[in-house]
């Protein structure tokens, strides 16, 4: 981007949805990392350490139940209302639902009313998240160029990295300079507390931006839908199923590699909880810059050649994967991750520009949401559960491997049957179809 005065819009929207999804995601794998490191013992104490994990593994879990619900309740209002003001709303949610859970007592102090609220709060998350990361991309992508819409809406996914690097070393901080025990006591609350600063920057900065083009124009000319999800599944349930298709398999590889690492590092292979953290750390930062490239590479080659190739390269590598982790070096089990986030970045990278462009203006923050918050349930929210399950019954990684090939496969297939988008009109009524070269 040059440094005109055109420019500073799309900046805005680049800083307002990076910084604002970036805390979110902050906030939602904090409690992802803190479910396999500790809830076990702070929240379900009277279990064995790896039934306790399971347990706390269900309550991530449950947060992804929420999602959808936020998600239909923020594209409905998104699209009626515009992108802006439910993005302020969801960034404090989060924040807020966070730094609740940083003063939740422990199973020891209220007994089982604990858990219970972590449930409550964890909905109230996932309730937030859900209507998110949609409106940050619509926010970028509607008004960026057709030619740059991959690389620019890619900023929105490094949020996710971003979110991954900060929580992942604020943990890994505490619980280096602590002791087990005072860990556990209080230290792994403090994360959660800090939510309350970086809210109020998130806030900030999206007050300071300008209404999505694309829906500015359609409310002028009165074309807001008044039940937009009701339009979207009418016209377009095809297109909601083909996101699930296309998301579900690559959020299954990425909770494999970020979350269940972490239980299977330290649980299985008893090796000390710095390693996976370490391993995660390095494959987010890596993922800093492999998202925004292979975004690049979708506007030049299209979405689908690089989803395909990400897909089928994720499958090849997890035949490697429990191989290299299993010899106990850190430096192994860091190049496992590494080789697996990099093949990821290929399939989410795109995919914020691709979903974006397969619906039309009047539903499209419906459509998005709705299917990225589908894929999230059948991808992501029972990937960490049903991956320790299948560890517990077999005794061994084949099944696990299995399992995350057979969702890897599907994202290849659905990625073959979906129709390129690159370089569609996001301004256009009905569905973006005109793309510069459709196959």
């Amino acid at each position: 981007m040059s440094g005109t005065t055109a420019d500073t819009p799309i900046r805005k929207a680049i800083l307002g949805s990076l910084v604002g999804t970036s805390l979110e995601w902050y906030d939602f794998f904090l409690y992802g990392s803190a479910s396999a490191l500790v809830f076990n013992e702070v929240f379900f104490p009277t279990f064995d350490p790896l039934t306790g994990t399971l347990l706390s593994f269900l309550t991530f879990a449950i947060g992804f139940i929420a999602r959808p619900i936020g998600g239909i309740l923020a594209g409905h209002y998104g699209d009626r209302f515009g992108r802006k003001k439910v993005l302020l709303f969801t960034v404090s949610l989060m924040g807020g639902s966070t730094v609740l859970i940083g003063v939740i007592p422990s199973y020891a102090t209220i007994g089982v009313a604990a858990p219970i609220l972590l449930i409550l709060v964890r909905l109230a998350q996932g309730f937030a998240l859900g209507g998110e990361w949609a409106g940050g991309a619509l926010m970028i992508a509607e008004r960026a160029p057709a030619a740059r819409r991959g690389f620019l809406t890619s900023f929105v996914q490094v949020g996710v990295p971003i979110g991954t690097l900060l929580s992942t070393a604020v943990l890994y901080l505490m619980s280096g300079i602590l002791s087990r025990d005072a860990f556990v006591q209080w230290g792994w609350r403090v994360p959660f507390l800090l939510s309350i600063v970086v809210v109020l920057i998130g806030v900030y900065i999206r007050r300071q931006v300008e209404e999505s083009p694309a829906f500015t124009e359609v409310e002028s000319e009165g074309r807001t839908r008044r039940a937009p999800i009701l339009t979207l599944l009418k016209t377009q349930p095809l297109d909601v199923l083909r996101v699930v298709g296309i998301r579900a398999g690559a959020d299954i590889l990425y909770y494999l590699l970020i979350t269940f690492l972490l239980t299977y590092v330290t649980t299985t292979l008893g090796l000390p909880r710095g390693v996976g953290l370490l391993a995660t750390l390095i494959g987010a930062g890596m993922q800093l810059f492999t998202y925004p490239a292979f975004a690049a590479l979708s506007d030049r080659y299209g979405r689908k050649k690089v989803t395909v190739l990400g897909a089928a390269g994720a499958i090849a590598w997890m035949l490697v994967f429990f191989p290299l982790v299993d010899t106990k070096s850190t430096g192994l089990i860091v190049l496992a991750v590494l080789g697996g986030l990099f093949f990821h970045s290929a399939m989410y990278g795109v995919q914020a520009s691709w979903i974006c462009e397969l619906f039309d203006t009047r539903h499209r923050y419906s459509g998005a949401s709705l299917g990225y918050q589908l894929s999230g349930i059948v991808g992501g929210s029972l990937a960490p559960t049903i991956a320790v399950a299948l560890l517990q019954v077999s005794d061994s990684t084949t099944l696990v491997v299995v399992y995350v090939c057979a969702a890897l496969a599907l994202v290849l297939v659905t990625a073959l049957l979906t129709r390129e988008t690159r370089g569609g009109d996001l301004r256009e009524t009905g569905v973006v179809a005109k793309a510069r070269s459709a196959s």
